[in-house]
């Protein structure tokens, strides 16, 4: 290695040279698809904890504190992206509200975008999660779209001809199938498939049978959204290695999948494999099979972890009213939609139950309270109903809610609701669980997104999170699954800061049919 890259194999003399007593080099892994900000680090803090994993580049997408922040957010990771090794990668995003119909922090149109066109470390659009807007010809997104050679795509079931127009106007790839048949038409029809295993979104197993020897070159990892603790405890790309071949898949194709299949979508030539000239990013494994990283290298350099240092982070709004129990009170009865988590996903069901509002909650069959209070303007709060979290008392809520990250609330009470939901404000946002005199919190000082806490401290109080939630009831990662109730670009029903929304129907209906 000399200058960064590598120089060759064979009979070399170097002025440093490392013994790997018969230890493995594998290329640097890559992560195909991220959003830094739903690991609740900091970019540092994140690099710190990946590069230990083996990760020497991610290819982010910054749309969450976008959303927030707008332009000054993604200026913010670019800029925080620079303190570390780890090359961070930004796919910039392309829907800033998701949809026409939320409101969040910002709105970035195409003018906004295009001044970060040729910045070094941007590569492209990031998903393009309003499908309507391209199926129906959005001339601010179209023009977004045309900025860019690179584009991803986000189209949960999307199939058939508009399937085939989506891709015909640019879209080049998707990260989001969660059914063997639907990836398979999708690579059929030439996108990249990018496998997701996430905290909550766990596709590997159903999506491994995918990949063969023809199919590896279009086929990549991603993590889309991995909290702190899974990345501590379970790994990053090559936690998704290990499961790979654990599930079947040859060493070699998941190696692949990691690596180089992940550096040719994005046009990443310079990395990917150990080639002459290729950057001398790699990882050293005891063993392929077991996977376990002992040491990383970035551009021919060990990666030495340099410690905590604490970030800066950007101004970000916190204008929210704290509902009072009456502004979140329901009344009625008859048919009513309710949100059903799907456990291991993230879409979720439109499930129909008879329910009459003086019997909620109702615990016997977990129908809780989903709240969603405007974080940005005051405007109020949207309620809903939600099957799946378990919770028989107290209350969680969080300011992390893809995409316009409002605060987002279920609890067995209606005041447990309105104190988390208080938690969550005077901590100017972050995760919080109540339940009688007792707060568990962990303060996102962030844009309401990212702790400024080292990732050791954030994975502690993630744990306590954790307790404290299942003591009430809770399923395993509640705050992942809350994360995404009000994110209205993936099917079947989501609650907002307005109420009840129809992903299918594309459009807010009330809590009882008719």
């Amino acid at each position: 290695m000399k200058d960064g890259r590598i120089i060759g194999f064979g009979e070399y003399r170097g002025t440093r040279e490392y013994d790997l007593s018969g230890a493995y080099v594998v290329p640097g892994l890559i992560d195909a698809h991220v959003h830094i900000e739903s690991s609740l680090l900091a970019p540092a803090e994140y690099a710190r904890l990946v590069l230990a994993h083996g990760t020497t580049t991610v290819i982010a997408d910054p749309h969450e504190i976008a959303n927030v922040c707008g332009a000054p957010g993604i200026e913010y990771m670019l800029a925080q992206g620079a303190r570390t090794p780890l090359d961070i990668l930004v796919m910039l995003p392309s829907c800033v509200p998701a949809t026409p119909l939320d409101m969040g922090g910002a709105v970035l149109t195409a003018a906004d975008l295009a001044r970060f066109r040729g910045r070094e470390g941007v590569v492209g659009l990031a998903e393009v999660m309003n499908v309507p807007g391209v199926l129906f010809g959005d001339e601010d997104l179209r023009a977004k779209m045309d900025l860019f050679e690179v584009i991803d795509g986000h189209a949960p079931f999307l199939s058939g001809k508009d399937l085939n127009a989506y891709i015909y106007a640019g879209v080049q790839s998707d990260h989001e199938c969660t059914a063997l048949s639907e990836a398979r038409e999708k690579l059929l029809r030439g996108m990249y498939i990018m496998i997701r295993e996430g905290s909550t979104e766990h596709n590997l197993c159903d999506l491994l049978p995918l990949v063969d020897a023809c199919t590896a070159p279009r086929c990549c990892f991603a993590t889309d959204d991995r909290h702190a603790d899974m990345l501590a405890g379970e790994g990053h790309i090559d936690d998704c290695i290990r499961k790979a071949v654990s599930g079947g898949l040859e060493v070699e194709q998941a190696l692949r999948m990691a690596t180089l299949s992940a550096a040719g979508r994005f046009g990443l030539h310079d990395r990917g494999a150990l080639a002459p000239g290729r950057l001398a990013d790699f990882c050293v494994v005891d063993d392929p099979d077991r996977f376990a990283v002992i040491r990383t290298f970035k551009r021919g350099v060990e990666v030495i972890d340099a410690g905590y240092l604490p970030p800066a982070f950007p101004e970000s709004p916190m204008h929210a009213r704290v509902p009072e129990p009456g502004d979140i009170r329901i009344t009625g009865r008859g048919e009513a939609r309710v949100i059903g988590i799907v456990p291991g996903q993230i879409t979720t069901r439109n499930l129909r139950c008879s329910v009459e509002a003086a019997g909620l909650p109702d615990l016997d069959r977990d129908i809780l309270k989903a709240v969603v209070t405007d974080r940005y303007r005051g405007s109020g709060s949207g309620v809903g109903l939600v099957h799946g979290f378990g919770l028989k008392e107290g209350a969680i809520a969080g300011s992390v809610s893809h995409d316009s990250h409002n605060i987002v609330a279920v609890g067995a009470s209606d005041a447990d609701v309105v104190r988390a939901v208080a938690e969550v404000v005077r901590l100017g946002g972050g995760l919080a669980v109540v339940s009688g005199s007792n707060v568990t919190a962990l303060p996102l000082e962030c844009a309401g997104l990212m702790s400024a806490l080292p990732y050791d401290e954030v994975v502690r109080r993630l744990a306590a999170l954790e307790e404290h939630a299942r003591r009430l009831g809770a399923i395993a990662n509640p705050f992942m699954y809350l994360s995404f109730l009000a994110l209205t670009v993936i099917p079947e029903v989501r609650v907002t800061e307005r109420g009840v929304f129809d992903v299918g129907a594309f459009t807010d209906v009330p809590l009882f049919e008719g």
